[in-house]
């Protein structure tokens, strides 16, 4: 189990956080219209997951913008901004926003998304949503980057991110 901090004080995560090398777990997670989602229908496309507590932060909201901008200059990219909001959140936030290029999708059912990527906090003022965090997956479903960051209300590396997907393409 990882350890991050929200505003300095520890917080324990469930599973292990996902490594670059490692095959992404898929997952079923739930679109704005209440279809299911999986990574499995993105085979043959470089996937990011934008993993975040709660679009209704500052730094969430921020992370969402900063990726929809970034997706639109990535052929065959498809970025998935995966929180525990509810997809009528995610749809409101979409639309106010004009967020046209990322897939907003739910992990409110918790099917098992949290433990399977180690993201889900299992205690601290947040416990049951899940940490901030970016995973990249390439073509062929391997995770190829993997940030945790350490302290929740920080803003993830999109540089790194950035980088890796240049190449994944």
């Amino acid at each position: 189990m990882a350890k991050i901090t929200f505003k300095g004080s520890p917080v324990t995560l469930r599973g292990t956080f996902v490594a670059a090398g490692a095959a992404a777990p898929d997952f079923r997670l739930v679109r704005t219209n209440l279809a299911p989602l999986t990574l499995s229908e993105f085979r043959g496309r470089c996937v990011v997951l934008n993993i975040f507590p709660s679009l209704d932060t500052s730094v969430c909201a921020s992370s969402v913008r900063r990726f929809n901008k970034l997706a639109a200059s990535l052929p065959d990219t498809v970025v998935v901004a995966v929180s525990r909001d509810l997809p009528f959140a995610h749809a409101r936030f979409c639309t106010t926003e004009g967020i046209d290029r990322v897939v907003p999708a739910s992990d409110f059912r918790r099917e098992g998304f949290g433990e399977a990527y180690g993201v889900e906090m299992t205690d601290g003022p947040l416990a049951g949503l899940l940490a901030r965090a970016v995973v990249v997956v390439d073509r062929e479903g391997q995770v190829v980057h993997a940030q945790l960051v350490p302290e929740i209300t920080e803003e993830p590396d999109y540089a790194a991110a950035e980088r890796v997907l240049r190449s994944c393409m």
